[in-house]
């Protein structure tokens, strides 16, 4: 059971909480999980889990200068080895993750197709949505299946301006009317609105919505006790963004994946489902350097950075949910996005430059 505190625009900073686009604000509420027991990080200092603390420290200060930057948090081997707030921002805040919803969307997916809710991830949307189709009967998406969501094959053209399908009446209907412009089978693309059909069909599947069901399964098991989700005008939680988390907790979600599903070596997510996720499916047309051969899995991207392999969640100006896996390290960042689109290029590569060094300093 969820429970509404205050509105989100109440916590400090002014941000939105769209996808991976700047989009007006609306009001998002703070919401408590229920029976969830704080589980707080241990700490240590870095150069006890193998980064140079000069290095640390130095990446922690170079953050100040970093545009956009509001929060880094590091993770290596279980313990918190550096933390730093900017920009106003502070540890006990709500911080928007911007898309990187769409990675813990695609985790909270992977435990219905467990537990049997979603059959299969080849259902068609004939089958998860029968309902929603039958209002638009010549949809050209009711043979489109949840793993093409999953993989951005939905052959639906790039969308990262996320405003008309927050401020649509009904997204799902302006999902469902919208038109391919290449095969699903022939590359990937970014659609906001299709990652956004993800909402109605776990609420279809399960008899709960989105944030509930996130709640439950992610949220209570990880000691995360506070969050904030952005609804769309029918009052369904977002798939493809609006979440807001601490950075503590965010770094949480990215260890357990780091983890193979694994929290304090209780399963939380399937070994299997966290592996798809983070295989590649095939490249994506975005490269965000020094982050190179950038792919894409089950709404998680792929790359490697110091010759490391690594995966990630990704939200509009930084939002970063990061882990290398072979070195036990996870970071986490969270930023304001600019007033320009134009600078995003300049912030992403400040952001991820910091990351990197960590990756290449960790022994």
């Amino acid at each position: 059971m969820l429970t509404s505190r205050r509105s989100f625009l109440a916590l400090g900073l002014p941000i939105t909480l769209g996808a991976c686009a700047s989009t007006s604000p609306s009001r998002s509420d703070e919401a408590l999980v229920e029976g969830a027991v704080a589980d707080e990080w241990e700490t240590a200092p870095a150069g006890s889990h193998g980064i140079p603390s000069s290095v640390m420290d130095a990446v922690l200060e170079q953050g100040s200068a970093t545009p956009g930057l509001t929060s880094l948090v590091v993770i290596r081997h279980g313990v918190l080895i550096g933390e730093r707030y900017y920009r106003g921002a502070s540890a006990p805040q709500l911080l928007p993750v911007r898309s990187v919803t769409k990675s813990i969307a695609s985790m909270v997916v992977g435990l219905a197709v467990e537990r049997g809710s979603i059959r299969s991830v080849h259902e068609p949307l004939s089958r998860l949505l029968p309902e929603a189709l039958a209002r638009v009967p010549d949809s050209p998406l009711a043979n489109l299946t949840l793993e093409q969501i999953l993989q951005g094959r939905t052959g639906l053209p790039h969308s990262i301006d996320a405003t008309p399908v927050i401020e649509s009446p009904d997204p799902v209907a302006l999902a469902l009317g919208m038109r391919p412009v290449q095969a699903a089978s022939s590359g990937w693309t970014y659609n906001d609105a299709a990652v956004g059909l993800l909402s109605p069909i776990l609420a279809r599947a399960e008899g709960q919505d989105l944030a509930a069901i996130a709640a439950r399964d992610l949220f209570r098991p990880l000691g995360i006790q506070r969050y904030a989700w952005r609804r769309d005008r029918q009052g369904r939680p977002l798939s493809y963004g609006g979440l807001a988390l601490r950075s503590r907790d965010l770094a949480k979600i990215v260890w357990t994946m780091a983890e193979g599903g694994l929290w304090r070596g209780r399963p939380i997510v399937p070994r299997a489902w966290v592996d798809r996720s983070t295989t590649r499916q095939g490249p994506v047309t975005w490269q965000f350097p020094p982050i190179t051969n950038s792919g894409y899995g089950y709404l998680w991207f792929t790359g490697q950075t110091s010759g490391r392999p690594i995966a990630y969640g990704l939200g509009y100006g930084g939002q970063f949910a990061l882990f290398a896996p072979g070195l036990r390290l996870a970071i986490t960042t969270t930023a304001a996005p600019p007033l320009l689109a134009a600078d995003i290029p300049q912030q992403m590569s400040g952001i991820t430059a910091l990351m990197a060094r960590l990756v290449a300093a960790a022994a």
